[in-house]
């Protein structure tokens, strides 16, 4: 199952899509899929803090910022499912964008190539997102080209997706629940 979560930036989103795989129950094996690259002092500190915050919960973090179809899980074993948080998908689209390369169709590729593979190997995926698109500013070639790539990534994501909530001032916003489609 995917979920997808969006919303703006500290929408709240992160925290309600951390509780969502607490509902997985106490024998599943949770991963935290880390896509933002520690910049600078202030960042790797800030990592380090949400990790031992993550870990009392029992998240094993995972740093990957370019391609998702790399990662590894361990399998599942019987009555401890896997789940995964992706967080979060702008940052993981603009590392594709810039570190990697390519067309626009190309990254959107290796991106969704990612995603098909986590859900060889877990059972429950919550993929964290952000809303750009409702500021009506005006943005260079290269912000517009990073924009039209994140849309198609989660317009496709809210496809796929069984469930897809957007959290507003920390409330979450049922969007999508049910079936794929």
């Amino acid at each position: 199952m995917i979920q997808l979560v969006t919303g703006g930036s500290a929408s709240g989103k992160s925290a309600w899509a951390e509780q969502q795989l607490l509902f997985c129950g106490e024998t599943c094996r949770r991963f935290y899929i880390a896509a933002m690259k520690p910049w600078d002092a202030e960042m790797r500190e800030k990592i380090i803090r949400h990790q031992q915050m993550r870990s009392r919960e029992r998240f094993t973090t995972i740093e990957c910022y370019t391609g998702l179809y790399s990662i590894n899980l361990p399998p599942a074993e019987p009555g401890a499912p896997l789940a995964v948080l992706v967080e979060c998908m702008s940052n993981l689209a603009a590392n594709e964008m810039y570190d990697i390369g390519g067309t626009t169709p190309e990254i959107f590729g290796r991106i969704m190539a990612g995603i098909g593979h986590l859900q060889t190997m877990a059972e429950h995926i919550v993929i964290v997102t952000n809303e750009v698109f409702s500021d009506g500013g005006s943005y260079s070639d290269e912000t517009l080209r990073y924009r039209q790539l994140l849309g198609m990534v989660n317009q496709e994501l809210g496809r796929q997706a069984q469930q897809v909530t957007e959290v507003v001032y920390g409330i979450p916003i049922r969007l999508k629940d049910g079936r794929k489609g």
